[in-house]
């Protein structure tokens, strides 16, 4: 719905501007007429005949046509007032700052939802309400203060939920010398929302331009795949991302019946979408402004970074949080650092942190970088902390830096720290067009953040030949409570997938339980069939190795609650793992992985992709695993293949893509030996 008369508008009416710029439609008319906007600039006020100084209407129907409409007026006027000049004055735009509406309380809802309906009627764009407007190079469409510098091509695009955390960024993005294209706040965003101008952007996208930095901030992701299509397309043309989700946590209160669905939240949703299209998740604020200020440098391109420092406490911190997060600080030896000595003064370190010590010059800071530049061909990027004891004056020290960071292909990211005793001179550095990092932990984690957050993934044809039509045939077959299939329809969707799995058989009697064990011969297991969580009500025995343990336990077993059987099955040792799968409303399903048993309650180590997985990915999660060391095997024990784990993760994900009515599946445990993988339990649920 967003159109050129909300991003270029040719004429603007700010209903309810006054002279009094303490108050929302006075302060909007103002920014607007600072920002030098070069349309026609109408006003309504029904009490003053001029507003700063312009004509003011004192009726709407008085107006000529206008394109754009913001309004600052008591929400119970404003859908007629929508309503009038849509339909009379071919308004095709409205910002609505006031607020009142669905945030407030159920009349306020209604409200809203007559606005939608009359800028639906007339295919008109609505941005707000609640909201603090638009900022772009066209108009300075707020009633807020800072206006930021507006740099079309470097600065950033920044759309928001919330008005007044847009204001928040710009002032703190502000201090350190970040800049930006266009500031867009959506508030309620029941029309137009932060996903529709992602799509926006990437519609408009033009490579000589167009910035390429988007920053996020969403309380709601009502289109996540809107999101994810237009998101990836962006990264694909070049352009980094980073966003915020708030309110991560309520929907994760939920009730569900297998561990799956119990682990689902909206934050591991969030993550895996973002993951997917390749956006930076932030958590805060600053680690947004940290993020974006990493992105306005040249791009990292290897994970070998020196750290060039006066400061020795600093530089410790620092490397501490590149190598905490990934990225390396390698040493420097040999010939290369015996040449950079001689022309540092005595004391200094060159092995990396490259100390050169409190006394250090502009011109010692030019031969290191150099060095760092063309003779050691390991290092990709380098970080610069240089701060001010207050004993002399640093301006040549940035000057050198701001010449380098120009003329250099390797990345240099500056952390200036000093920002009472070099405020000068930080103000000199910004004001050529470049980002401080005030603190050197806070960009060593963005800097890690941004370098390991990959490009978008697409999804892998399906080289695997399932037979839909018999696992089709069993999705109705016996359904158990809920939803959930038999145990020999889930073994059928096991043997079309060519999954191993433990060999089972149900019984029902003492006498089919004793000959199902001499069948598949001791050591056995037994699980009762009935009760979906079995191990929480003591429905699982293990080591089963007499006829006379099996009686007992068989017993035991069929006085639990809902039992109406025991499944016996032949005992297989190895690392136990976990597969699941969940239906998330809006994002699709979710794949899980990790440790199994009770360790996914336990340690809840568990990675996430966004279905349909590829095999990067699935590589890549496992890895990131706090437990892979014991997937790799460890001190004598045996690990797991990683392909052929890999391979059995893959074959859950295509199985949800060609039977998307599977909304919970579970694979636990999935017990691992070298290339032995074999599925014990498996549980499926089925809208």
């Amino acid at each position: 719905m967003i159109n050129s008369q909300l991003i270029s508008p040719q004429s603007i009416v700010v209903i309810g501007a006054s002279n009094d710029l303490k108050k929302a439609g006075g302060k909007m008319l103002h920014n607007i007429i600072s920002g030098g906007f070069q349309g026609e600039l109408l006003v309504v006020n029904k009490r003053e005949g001029r507003v700063q100084n312009l004509k003011a209407y004192k009726n709407i129907e008085d107006l000529p046509n206008t394109e754009l409409a913001i309004l600052a007026i008591p929400a119970q006027y404003c859908p007629q007032v929508i309503e009038d000049l849509a339909k009379n004055k071919n308004t095709k735009a409205f910002i609505v700052i006031s607020a009142g509406f669905s945030e407030l309380n159920d009349e306020g809802s209604k409200l809203e939802e007559q606005m939608i309906t009359i800028a639906n009627k007339y295919n008109a764009a609505l941005v707000g309400p609640n909201c603090i407007g638009i900022i772009n190079k066209n108009y300075h469409g707020v009633f807020t203060t800072p206006i930021p510098i507006l740099d079309s091509k470097k600065g950033c695009n920044f759309v928001s939920s919330s008005g007044a955390t847009a204001v928040f960024l710009m002032e703190a993005g502000m201090q350190v010398g970040l800049r930006f294209s266009s500031v867009y706040s959506v508030g309620n965003g029941n029309q137009i929302c932060v996903e529709d101008f992602v799509e926006y952007l990437d519609n408009c996208f033009d490579e000589k331009t167009s910035s390429k930095t988007i920053l996020l901030y969403l309380e709601n992701i009502s289109k996540p795949q809107k999101l994810l299509k237009h998101a990836a397309s962006l990264i694909a043309k070049g352009c980094r991302i980073a966003a915020i989700k708030s309110g991560t946590t309520s929907a994760g209160s939920r009730a569900a019946s297998s561990h799956t669905g119990a682990m689902a939240t909206s934050d591991l949703a969030t993550r895996a979408l973002f993951r997917k299209a390749g956006i930076v998740y932030c958590s805060s604020r600053e680690e947004l402004i940290s993020i974006a200020s990493v992105f306005s440098y040249k791009k990292l391109t290897g994970k070998n970074i020196a750290v060039i420092t006066h400061a020795g406490g600093s530089a410790v911190m620092l490397t501490d949080a590149l190598e905490q997060g990934g990225l390396q600080v390698p040493i420097i030896e040999g010939a290369v650092a015996d040449d950079l000595l001689e022309y540092l003064h005595t004391g200094s370190s060159v092995s990396n942190p490259i100390d050169f010590l409190a006394t250090g010059t502009a011109e010692q800071l030019g031969i290191i970088i150099d060095f760092c530049e063309h003779k050691i061909d390991y290092i990709d990027a380098m970080i610069v902390v240089f701060g001010s004891p207050g004993l002399f004056d640093v301006e040549n020290v940035y000057k050198v830096l701001n010449v380098k960071m120009d003329v250099c292909k390797k990345p240099i990211f500056p952390v200036l720290p000093s920002l009472v005793n070099a405020e000068k001179e930080i103000k000199y550095f910004l004001s050529k067009g470049h980002v401080n990092f005030p603190d050197e932990v806070t960009l060593g984690k963005a800097l890690c953040e941004s370098f390991f957050t990959g490009n978008p993934t697409q999804p892998s044809n399906i080289n695997e030949i399932i037979d839909i039509k018999k696992i089709r045939s069993v999705l109705e077959e016996d359904r158990n409570n809920g939803g959930y299939l038999s145990i020999s329809a889930n073994n059928t969707i096991l043997d079309v997938l060519a999954i191993p799995r433990a060999a089972e058989i149900c019984v029902n009697s003492e006498q089919q339980a004793m000959q199902a064990a001499q069948k598949l011969c001791f050591p056995i297991v037994m699980k009762v069939i009935g009760p979906l969580h079995k191990s929480d009500v003591g429905g699982v025995a293990l080591d089963i190795n007499s006829n006379e343990l099996l009686v007992a336990h068989y017993k035991t077993m069929m006085e639990i609650p809902d039992a109406i059987g025991v499944t016996i099955q032949k005992q297989h040792r190895g690392l136990e793992l976990f597969i699941g799968v969940s239906y998330e409303q809006g994002f699709g399903h979710l794949l899980m992985m990790g440790l199994g048993g009770i360790f996914v309650e336990v340690l809840q180590d568990i990675k996430v992709c966004l279905c349909p997985c590829t095999k990067q990915e699935v590589i890549l999660r496992l890895k990131s695993l706090k437990a892979y060391p014991l997937l790799q095997g460890i001190r004598g024990q045996q690990g797991v293949d990683l392909d052929v784990l890999t391979d059995i993760i893959l074959k859950v994900s295509h199985l949800i893509e060609v039977i998307p009515e599977i909304t919970e599946l579970d694979i636990n445990p999935l017990l691992g030996n070298g290339k032995d993988i074999v599925a014990v339990d498996m549980r499926v649920k089925i809208c």
